[in-house]
């Protein structure tokens, strides 16, 4: 079965994406977020948000029926 990437459900602080992320690469969703922010306070700022939103908007969230519940 082929991964694929979805905001998250399960471990969303604004709109899962992060989490998403930290998903599909198996890693801990506080050290994607933490180099997210680093990132993008590293860049000025905008570029880090915009491509914050564009994954907000184009990632598809992640289907009901794989959340354990």
């Amino acid at each position: 079965m082929e991964k694929k990437l979805y905001l998250s459900m399960r471990d969303r602080k604004i709109a899962g994406v992060c989490g998403g992320i930290a998903e599909f690469f198996g890693l801990d969703s506080s050290l994607v977020r933490l180099a997210y922010i680093v990132l993008t306070i590293c860049s000025a700022a905008f570029p880090g948000l915009l491509i914050y939103l564009l994954a907000w908007w184009i990632v598809p969230k992640e289907p009901t029926n794989q959340i354990p519940r």
